[in-house]
């Protein structure tokens, strides 16, 4: 789960005593501070600051931890990216570091100048006495501290779990964290610093190379890629597969994985196919067989009917229409039909009833009958209208329906096929679109004398226009021989019947073209991502310049697809050479580390990869304790014993052993004040080194 920042102000500072210890943990990612003997830290926040630009008056202001929402209203948050005091895990930006102190001391409730607690923090593994000095100069000077103890983060984790028996005294803590990962071997409860060791790898490089990889597959969606976002992408779906190359060869069969779930889905459509026809035949039989029931029992008498009954297993008449009815409406579900035509046969059936007077002779009707005779004449009509238009779509609803079936078949059955057809489909109702047009505009310039563009009426007409010409223009001369009598004759308005007839045959082919075309069009848009229509284009407006095609918005466009990416990228933290870190994986640095001890007594190397313990926000992945155990097992000689076991709260448990340690009332003889910090000098701050054990 993604983590939370916590940077409420606290209210409760002056309760606490000055000898009450105030503990930080100053992650490279985190930064987290509270008081000793607490369970929870107070405050936590990103280690980073920013500093925005006001949009109106141009000031810059300092913003610590991840910035608010509501400042992106008033300040320009995109030109000012975030800025970490650390540089790998030391820090060396104490101008950063001040920023990040006072934000946390406010936030922890400090009203004055001077913090009176002594000061917990932790530190890397081997930190430089350069920035080691630089932070207790910092505290000393700066915020008045009047005693300072480092210790390491990964040491706190270990015997804080150590008190609950999670680890032995005697084990290897490996803690990969933000930008390094190391190794620290525990003997008798102390970290043995000199057979730690260190890779430049961790939770960064891992969010990264999944910004990156994320970024390349889905160049549209580069700007919302946020770090955030994709912290929380990593939290959520990575994992740490238990044998790489095996795992990437599964995404490497995956495409004939999916041709056996084609056929596997086709024959799956088969038998349930298989299954409806015996369903329907069952059902017809059924409905066969009561039909003939009913027309037995309309043979016998009425004093034989309940003795017939009986022997059927119904009660009455009454229940085998019942049981007919339920029959046929599960018959027309089972073979696909419409409701819409059970309700026209019902309308049908019930016209008797509804029109009483339109089958009476008007002769033996009232003045007031033959008006209402006539009202349901003209309400049956309309009726009747409606049911054949409705029926009329309800045709075309299932003739597509049934294309559409045909259609996703033959896709299912060979999918580059299909789509290659539908592309040349397309480009010829494109071609014929087109042609039509040209035609329209300019007749095709078929008599070769339209050279210079300009064509004449005649040559825009189609066929059946033309003819509607002729019959005009010698219709009076057929007639009437030259002489106006055109219309004496009762046979000439039969020329209007003509000219009237709707049978211009080519004006109705590019209706049902373009409509194909649209069809094929829609079609392509669902199966082929990359496919572009092309853009109408109307003569007396031609596209003389390259129209931009854009690509209309699908539900693809908001979806993010993780496969290989979800373990290729935790990968790095086993083999850092995949993203060009020419160094030892986590499994390597264990074997290192028991190497560069300087005692070999295999009974200590058997005591600590039997006790190895797993920190830092990078040991949540799924499965790299399975990992890390058979990578060490590799290393290791056979029967070696070897237990990996992650802390109770990889994230939260450095500071809890640090707040634990810093309760204890011997932490002030750990300590070291400013008069001994200005006294001895940093040579003696590079000998300093805490003990974990009290």
């Amino acid at each position: 789960m993604p983590f939370i920042s916590k940077i409420e102000r606290q209210t409760d500072y002056n309760r606490f005593p000055s000898s009450t210890p105030i503990v930080i943990d100053n992650g490279a990612s985190y930064f987290r501070i509270g008081w000793a003997g607490e369970t929870e830290p107070r405050v936590i926040f990103r280690n980073i600051i920013q500093r925005p630009r006001h949009k109106s008056t141009g000031e810059t202001v300092t913003v610590v931890g991840d910035h608010d929402t509501a400042l992106l209203r008033y300040f320009d948050c995109t030109r000012s990216g975030p800025r970490s005091a650390f540089d790998g895990n030391v820090v060396f930006q104490f101008e950063i570091m001040e920023y990040i102190l006072d934000f946390a001391f406010d936030r922890l409730g400090a009203n004055g100048a001077r913090i009176d607690h002594p000061i917990l923090i932790t530190e890397c593994v081997c930190n430089p006495v350069q920035s080691r000095g630089k932070m207790a100069e910092l505290l000393f000077e700066t915020y008045g501290v009047p005693s300072v103890a480092f210790g390491v983060d990964a040491a706190f984790s270990y015997k804080y779990n150590q008190l609950r028996g999670i680890c032995d005294k005697d084990g290897l803590a490996i803690c990969p964290g933000f930008t390094t990962t190391h190794v620290i071997p525990f003997v008798d409860g102390e970290p043995v610093y000199k057979g730690s060791s260190r890779t430049n790898i961790g939770g960064y490089h891992v969010t990264d190379n999944l910004k990156q990889l994320l970024s390349l597959k889905y160049p549209h969606h580069m700007a919302r890629f946020t770090w955030e976002k994709i912290e929380d992408l990593k939290m959520e779906h990575c994992y740490i597969a238990p044998d790489y190359a095996l795992e990437a060869r599964l995404f490497q069969i995956g495409s004939k994985e999916a041709e056996d779930k084609t056929r596997q889905g086709q024959r799956l459509r088969e038998m349930a196919e298989a299954k409806r026809s015996s369903r329907v035949n069952e059902l017809e039989n059924q409905l066969h067989g009561l039909e003939f029931l009913l027309q037995q029992l309309g043979q016998v008498q009425e004093e034989e009917t309940p003795s017939f009954l009986s022997k059927t297993g119904y009660v009455s008449k009454q229940e085998i229409e019942s049981t007919l009815t339920k029959v046929s409406q599960s018959l027309r579900k089972a073979k696909g039909e419409a409701k819409v035509e059970q309700a026209d046969n019902e309308e049908k059936a019930d016209s008797s009833d509804k029109y009483p007077l339109i089958n009476v002779p008007d002769n033996m009707l009232t003045s007031e009958q033959l008006k209402e005779k006539k009202r349901q004449i003209f309400l049956k009509t309309t009726t009747e209208g409606r049911q054949r238009a409705k029926q009329k779509r309800v045709e075309e609803e299932l003739e597509r329906e049934r294309k559409t079936r045909e259609d996703e078949e033959q896709r299912l059955e060979n999918p580059e096929l299909y789509l290659e057809q539908m592309r040349t489909k397309y480009k010829e109702l494109c071609e014929k679109v087109e042609q039509r047009k040209r035609l329209k505009t300019n007749g095709g310039h078929a008599n070769g004398n339209s050279s210079s563009g300009g064509v004449g009426r005649g040559e825009r007409l189609n066929a059946a226009q033309r003819e509607r010409m002729r019959l005009l223009t010698t219709a009076a001369f057929d007639r009437g021989k030259g002489e106006d009598n055109f219309g004496a004759k009762d046979e000439d308005w039969q020329l209007y019947k003509l000219m009237s007839k709707d049978n211009d045959d080519d004006d109705d082919g590019p209706d049902e073209i373009e409509a194909e075309l649209a069809r094929v069009c829609s079609r392509l848009q669902e199966i082929d991502p990359a496919f572009v229509p092309k853009p109408e284009s109307t003569p007396s407006q031609p596209t003389t310049a390259e129209i931009p095609r854009v690509r209309p918005v699908t539900k693809e466009d908001f979806q993010v697809v993780l496969g290989v990416e979800r373990f290729r990228c935790p990968e790095i933290l086993f083999h850092p050479i995949l993203v060009g870190i020419d160094q030892a994986g986590v499994d390597e640095m264990v074997g290192v580390s028991i190497r560069r001890l300087s005692t070999k007594n295999e009974a200590l190397e058997d005591r600590l990869t039997s006790s190895i313990f797993m920190t830092g926000g990078c040991s949540l992945f799924p499965g790299i304790n399975e990992r890390l155990e058979a990578g060490i097992r590799m290393l290791r000689p056979c029967g070696s014993p070897i237990k990996v076991e992650r802390a109770s709260d990889p994230v939260l448990d450095a500071w809890r052993g640090a707040s634990v340690y810093a309760a204890n009332l011997q932490f002030q003889q750990q300590a070291f004040s400013r008069a001994d910090f200005y006294e001895k000098g940093e040579d003696w701050l590079r000998q300093y080194q805490l003990r974990y054990t009290l």
